[in-house]
């Protein structure tokens, strides 16, 4: 698979993640309702987490991005849903564009 497609997927999946992991946090903290959320989402986002930092270097590495963009990108999966933000700001500036896909 391809180095973008996986860093766009966990990009996306990240984001997402980080979404379950604040409506358990709000349903733990705030509305003192159930852990559960907490529980699931809080794993779940730490393997994306992991999996979105090796795609990042990874792409990184195979598009030969600047020390800047890669350091941005590294970041983005710091506050919550900054990956998406990132991934869809790198897409519009990515040198070489996706393969177009192969026709039936």
């Amino acid at each position: 698979m391809e180095a973008f497609r996986v860093f766009r997927v966990t990009a996306v999946a990240e984001a997402f993640s980080w979404t379950g992991l604040l409506v358990g946090m709000y349903l733990k903290h705030v509305s003192h309702t159930t852990e559960a959320g907490v529980w699931l989402f809080g794993r779940i986002h730490g393997a994306l987490f992991v999996a979105y930092l090796v795609a990042t270097l990874w792409v990184a590495r195979a598009e030969r991005w600047s020390l800047w963009r890669t350091a941005f990108a590294l970041l983005a999966s710091i506050p919550p849903l900054t990956t998406l933000i990132f991934e869809r700001w790198v897409s519009k500036r990515r040198s070489t564009p996706d393969p177009e896909p192969a026709a039936a």
